[in-house]
């Protein structure tokens, strides 16, 4: 006797891969028969009981013994199943992507109602219980048109047949993985399956499908099991079902071979200038807000389209610069809780008056006749903080559940904190280098702004009373968990990214009256070592720290908290601007350790899904939510506050989304004066189908007993950027995809240049493993390089055309068609064409230009006069140059 012991709370994965395993040695022909034995494990749609025998399922008879608890006996060798499924002629599985997909071209979900007929799939897959109600109708009209007969041989088949809409693969069963390819009507079968079904139950297919080709063949087994099967025999129905590659994990996120988290990006918006913040006014509209680094914040409407009128500009007041990596400017921007009634928002930017770099705060209302507008008069100055130099200018702002506004101000500038006996972070007499909270209610007559009367240091008259936490570096980009959809569980942890100084970059969670450490501290490492050794310093370790090796300038990001991908629930997800990687820290509820994995871009078939794609910017410079609580990150190519290469970008889970219709929302009317600029996508999936190496990840050590254990990476190298240079420059291909970039080296700060796209992980020295080979760039006609073997900003000119590189005779060769090369390497300002080779001969390169005339303005060379591609009259002593600045003068 064999007896399988019904678990509702068993996961499907975990069903299927019992069911793979129990298979005999002999393949799968036992298996096969005790096929409708098997079915009778599945619990029956309520209100019918159904008598099985052979393929049949006959509404109005019982029999069998099925228990209250859900155990089912019967008389066979013991092989269970949660669903029915014929195991015909099944063999080990190949090696294959996973890629569930439903029929609405959307990851499969979790349905929040049992399901009573493709029961099968109640756990996960593609149909909610109306669906499922609607499959179980069809099923009635299809068997009313078989007699007793039929029943007894048909039924078990067309329910499978009909059922396959509810698995988590429709898309591949229907060959539908793109929307402009026809549905069938009939999923895909497996020839032996198929030919099983023909024998017993073709005469039914008319009733299932108005395919008139299929129906034309209904006389011919060999070509109507033809017509339905698929290209991919991996995804026929019923061989999938069993297909370890296909059911393993699934509904999980999908990860590769080392733990790296796949996930998907969908582009949001695009041409942004450095855009530093995504926020929303939570009032209903759904509208989002992008901030630029100029001072420019344009408005969203819910379907992507920008206003084209700015909701506000300042750019004449932000003191800021085209120089790559320059961190002052426009720096953030917070509603305020209350603004749908008040109308209020505060800025953080930097400004100059007179000599002094200031950071300035304040408070703008909404225009009393456009909504979508600042009234740019009704500015007031809440605060405002001297800087001594123009780097470490934080730029957070955000009210917290508590009403309150907190600021998040660096340490002055400059290397080390240097300012003072213990530097700025541990001053508390200072502003500089903490995080402040201060009550900007009701201040409409009276202080601009007070202090809360609960802030830490308020009887400290040593400290100042806006202080909330000291001992911060520079943090750049904070957030307060949402908490747990459910059970609030997280909601208020205020989570920031601090950027380090020479080694490593941390994560922290802030509370009130809290020393971060700072100068005494980097990451877990001792920097000041007199400092730290101070059994007074009382610092806080961050939750996570990583090595410079990792990244160079953490972007602090939020904890997943939105509705629509239920699997990133409590992940904080977070990146490092210079590169490029995102990662993810989960908290261990049992120990209150947190475990790191990186985030790569999907590979193979994981991110194809209509609109998705799975490559970025590399400089990922900040991270924003929705009203709803979906989470977008924001990155540039080339990190100047005017170089209009920035993307917004929506994170995506494919392996799993949540039910159709939970996540609905309506926003309110939004009425508009200025024109709508509709939203036009410009990124493209990248089809790459090795999988990419992640970094290990090692427990960290710490000073015992001042917080929570973490996990660290380790030292893997990031590649290093002058032996990519080098290898660009000679035409070398890097284990990257790039559009055409500039060759100025990234600053080790909020800088650097670089066009690069990310996604799939770059090989290092430390993971490169067997296989180094180098993967493939795609370099755009039309790309420019400088070559002379140091400096980034002068050189002679090579130019890309037809896949390959080549030089630029200097023939008509001017300041104009220098003023070409530079803006598309990220310099704003030519210095000098120059001529004769000055830079040198490229004998070992064709001439592919020559006769060159350009107005100044065309985005590459190529779309300037010339000579047919490879046609000139001069040698390689003619070579043109430039020199390049980002200055007016150089």
């Amino acid at each position: 006797m064999g007896e399988y012991q019904w678990n509702e709370t068993k996961p499907f994965q975990t069903v299927f891969s019992e069911l793979y395993s129990s298979l005999d040695a002999n393949g799968t022909s036992a298996a096969n028969e005790k096929w409708h034995e098997t079915r009778a494990a599945a619990p029956q749609p309520r209100g019918r009981s159904y008598y099985i025998s052979g393929d049949v399922r006959r509404p109005g008879v019982k029999s069998g013994r099925c228990s209250q608890s859900g155990s089912v006996r019967m008389s066979s060798p013991a092989l269970w199943l949660l669903l029915p499924v014929s195991l015909l002629l099944l063999s080990r599985p190949p090696r294959l992507l996973s890629h569930p997909q439903c029929l609405d071209f959307k990851p499969p979900f979790r349905p929040p109602q049992d399901l009573t007929f493709c029961v099968q799939y109640r756990e996960f897959g593609c149909c909610d219980s109306a669906r499922d109600r609607a499959i179980l109708d069809t099923f009635y009209r299809v068997m009313g048109n078989a007699d007793a007969a039929g029943y007894e041989l048909c039924a078990a088949h067309v329910q499978d047949i009909l059922c396959q809409e509810c698995s988590p693969y429709a898309a591949h069963l229907y060959d539908a993985e793109d929307p402009s390819t026809p549905v069938r009507t009939i999923a895909g079968l497996c020839d032996d399956y198929c030919a099983d079904v023909w024998k017993k139950c073709r005469s039914l297919f008319r009733y299932m499908t108005s395919d008139k080709d299929l129906l034309s063949l209904e006389g011919n087994m060999a070509k109507f099991c033809r017509h339905l099967s698929l290209d991919d025999a991996d995804y026929c129905f019923p061989r999938l079902l069993v297909n370890t590659k296909l059911t393993k994990d699934l509904g999980l996120v999908t990860a590769d071979s080392e733990g790296c988290l796949q996930l998907c990006l969908e582009e949001v918006a695009n041409g942004l200038q450095n855009p530093v913040a995504m926020v929303h006014a939570n009032d209903g509209t759904h509208r989002f807000f992008v901030a630029e680094q100029v001072g420019l914040v344009w408005t969203y409407l819910p379907d992507r389209s920008r206003l084209e009128t700015p909701f506000l500009n300042i750019s004449k007041s932000v003191l800021t610069s085209p120089w790559e990596g320059d961190e002052r400017g426009f720096l953030g921007i917070a509603f305020h809780p209350q603004y749908k009634h008040n109308g209020k928002v505060f800025v953080y930017y930097s400004v100059e008056v007179g000599f002094d770099e200031i950071i300035r705060i304040s408070e703008f209302r909404i225009s009393s006749h456009d909504m979508n507008m600042i009234d740019h008069s009704s500015e007031r100055i809440i605060l405002e903080v001297e800087e001594p130099a123009s780097n470490h200018n934080g730029g957070e702002l955000l009210f917290g559940d508590d009403g309150y506004l907190y600021i998040f101000i660096g340490d002055g500038g400059m290397a080390g904190d240097p300012f003072g006996k213990f530097g700025n972070a541990q001053n508390k007499s200072a502003l500089l280098g903490k995080v402040l909270r201060i009550d900007v209610n009701h201040n409409n007559h009276g202080p601009l702004y007070r202090i809360p009367t609960d802030n830490p240091f308020v009887n400290d008259p040593s400290a100042r009373p806006e202080v909330y936490a000291y001992g911060v570096r520079n943090m750049w980009r904070c957030s307060f968990d949402r908490g747990d959809r459910q059970t609030k569980e997280g909601k208020g942890r205020l989570f920031c990214g601090d950027v380090g100084q020479n080694k490593f970059e941390e994560v922290d969670i802030v509370e009130k009256g809290r020393n971060y450490g700072w100068r005494a501290r980097e990451g877990f490492s001792c920097y000041d070592k007199k400092l730290c050794t101070n059994s007074s310093l009382d610092d806080v370790l961050p939750i996570f720290a990583y090595p410079h090796k990792l990244g160079k300038s953490v972007t602090g990001g939020y904890v997943y908290r939105g509705c629509e991908y239920p699997n990133l629930n409590g992940l904080y997800i977070f990146g490092d601007f210079m590169s490029g990687r995102l990662m993810a820290l989960k908290e261990e509820q049992n120990t209150g350790q947190w475990q790191y994995n990186e985030i790569c871009m999907g590979m193979g078939q994981t991110c194809m899904f209509p609109r998705l794609i799975n490559n970025y910017y590399q400089y990922i410079i900040s991270f924003g939510e929705d009203e709803a609580g979906e989470l977008y990150f924001m990155s540039t190519g080339i990190p100047s506050a005017t170089s209009p290469t920035g993307v917004l970008y929506k994170i995506i889970d494919t392996s799993r989304r949540a039910p159709p219709g939970k996540c609905r929302y309506h926003p309110l009317p939004v009425k508009t004066k200025s024109d709508i600029l509709p939203f036009v996508p410009k990124e493209k999936l990248i089809i790459k189908t090795t999988p990419t190496k992640k970094p290990k990840v090692k427990p960290t050590s710490r000073t015992t007993g001042r917080a929570k254990a973490t996990a660290q990476p380790p030292p893997n190298a990031t590649p290093d950027w002058v032996e990519q240079l080098v290898k660009l420059m000679q035409g070398e291909k890097i284990p990257t995809t790039v559009k055409p970039t500039t060759t100025k080296p990234p600053k080790p700060k909020k800088g650097g240049k670089s066009n690069e796209k990310r996604g799939q992980r770059k090989k290092t020295k430390a993971n490169a493993g067997a296989d180094s080979r180098p993967r493939s760039v795609e370099i755009h006609s039309g790309s420019v390089r400088l070559a002379n073997g140091n400096k980034a900003d002068r050189g002679r000119v090579e130019i890309f055309v037809n896949g390959q590189w080549g030089t630029v005779c200097d023939d008509l060769w001017n300041s104009k068609s220098a003023a070409v090369v530079c803006r598309q390497l990220g310099f704003p300002h030519v210095v000098k064409a120059a001529k004769q080779a000055e830079f040198g001969e490229g004998k070992n390169l064709p001439i592919l230009l020559d006769d060159v005339e350009c107005t100044g303005k065309e985005k590459t060379l190529l779309d300037c006069k010339h000579k047919e591609i490879g046609k000139h009259n001069c040698g390689h002593q003619e070579d043109a140059g430039v020199i390049c600045s980002h200055m007016e003068e150089a």
